[in-house]
């Protein structure tokens, strides 16, 4: 289980929400978490969506890639591409998405089928989850799923995280702050 009990306090005294200076770039040996960039949309065309609708072609992950970019600008979110440090392929994004109303981010994530069960996703949560609530100062974190995607649900569980709420096609999950 992710404990943050240390930080919780801290969070709850401060806000620091985007845009940064300087885009953040989370590292670890496991994983990198990277501002994507229009030179990324051919390789993650099978990943891009925004707000619920995917790409059709590698133009149009770019002009989705731009309004991402303009939400981090905008403060209302920030976007980070997975990327596997041994082969420095894209395999992934994730990030925090429809503002941090509250002092709430949700994460959005998605992993490119081939590199699924290889612990990049719940690598990535982690990281990010570290910087919503050392950096964003977030006092809640929140994912929401489809009812049918038990491989995000069981991310979800590894995590830490305890189901809300639900309805016919949602579950909703936060995460432990104390």
């Amino acid at each position: 289980m992710y404990r943050f009990r240390h930080y919780y306090y801290l969070s709850y005294m401060q806000s620091n929400y985007p845009p940064y200076q300087t885009f953040p770039t989370l590292t670890s040996k496991e994983i990198i978490l990277r501002q994507l960039t229009d030179t990324d949309a051919a390789d993650i065309l099978d990943i891009s969506y925004y707000n619920g609708i995917q790409a059709v072609d590698p133009a149009e992950a770019i002009k989705m890639l731009n309004k991402i970019n303009q939400d981090y600008l905008d403060g209302s979110s920030i976007h980070w591409g997975i990327v596997d440090p041994q082969s420095e392929m894209v395999v992934g994004t994730c990030g925090y998405y429809r503002g941090f109303a509250n002092h709430i981010g949700e994460l959005g994530y998605i992993l490119k089928p081939a590199f699924q069960g290889r612990g990049f996703m719940s690598k990535a949560l982690q990281q990010a989850i570290e910087f919503g609530i050392h950096t964003i100062g977030l006092q809640k974190v929140i994912a929401v799923t489809e009812k049918d995607n038990i491989k995000s649900q069981h991310v979800l569980s590894r995590l830490g995280f305890s189901e809300e709420s639900k309805n016919e096609e949602y579950i909703t999950y936060s995460c432990p702050m104390k």
